[in-house]
């Protein structure tokens, strides 16, 4: 299914991918092809995409690369390795995730159950050995970040699902942030080196947010997606009244993988709490 670019200034116009126009349909959606320049523009080097399942349908592959598949909805079964998992999600918001990470040529079944399942799926070239490994919202950590800072505007909570100190031998960093209506994250802007993908979702579906990427600003709906070039400054900001999820993922570079970012040097007096910027005398 059709992924629909937005124009906007500069090389950065194919940053932003909107959801398909129906929705993501039954089967795999591709977002983020790096095998061709087109499908791949910003260079992020790894595939990313969505794959819905209808009730009782199956997905069953071997996998050519390391692939992190996180569950975004839904109650599945996943046969691993020979190994059966169960999992269920039922909000993106009030729910940690499960995620399922292997190397490659691992045996990958994903069975949905009466409601469907849907799922983002992450793949990079990795030439090391990955144990299989999968991760629950048990030990997913919530941190709730940003409070007591900007009179509360940016105020957040982040999931880091595996980062380079729990999973050193994959070639991925994957978690989740969940913004309050109306709050940024991501912020104080920041960047690093390394290439990054978020996937936003809102509370209802006509919520909306906008992305900063460099000097681009995008608006972000329902099931859109940003890549974000390394060394770009980036922050997000969702509309008041809607509540913005992304899931975000990070490419580590050869021998520099990704171990934290740098604050846009501008905007780092906002870390200091005894500094809460100007405030209306009324």
């Amino acid at each position: 299914m059709p992924v629909y670019p937005v124009k906007a200034p500069g090389s950065l116009s194919r940053c932003h991918l909107r959801a398909p126009r129906r929705g993501f349909g039954s089967g795999f959606t591709t977002l983020v092809d790096p095998r061709t320049r087109r499908g791949d523009p910003a260079g992020m080097g790894m595939d990313f995409g969505i794959l819905k399942l209808r009730a009782g349908a199956k997905h069953h592959e071997v996998t050519a690369r390391e692939t992190a598949i996180v569950l975004l909805g839904g109650r599945v079964e996943a046969r691993i390795a020979g190994n059966l998992f169960g999992a269920q999600r039922g909000s993106l918001f009030d729910e940690g995730p499960t995620t399922f990470h292997v190397g490659a040529g691992t045996s990958v079944e994903l069975r949905a159950d009466a409601g469907g399942a849907e799922f983002a799926v992450i793949r990079a070239v990795n030439p090391r050995p990955l144990p299989v490994r999968v991760y629950t919202p048990a030990e997913t950590a919530t941190e709730d970040r940003g409070a007591g800072l900007a009179q509360g505007a940016c105020r957040r909570l982040v999931r880091t699902i595996f980062d380079y100190s729990t999973r050193p031998d994959s070639t991925l960093v994957v978690g989740e942030v969940v913004n309050f209506p109306g709050r940024w994250s991501s912020y104080p802007g920041h960047h690093h080196a390394q290439p990054e993908i978020y996937h936003y979702r809102f509370t209802l579906p006509q919520g909306y947010g906008h992305a900063e990427i460099g000097e681009s600003v995008f608006k972000v709906r329902h099931g859109d997606t940003t890549t974000i070039p390394g060394g770009l400054d980036h922050a997000q900001v969702s509309a008041p009244g809607y509540g913005m999820y992304y899931l975000w993922v990070v490419r580590h570079l050869p021998r520099r993988p990704y171990k934290g970012f740098t604050f846009t040097r501008e905007h780092t007096w906002l870390l200091d709490p005894k500094n809460q910027g100007w405030q209306p005398s009324v």
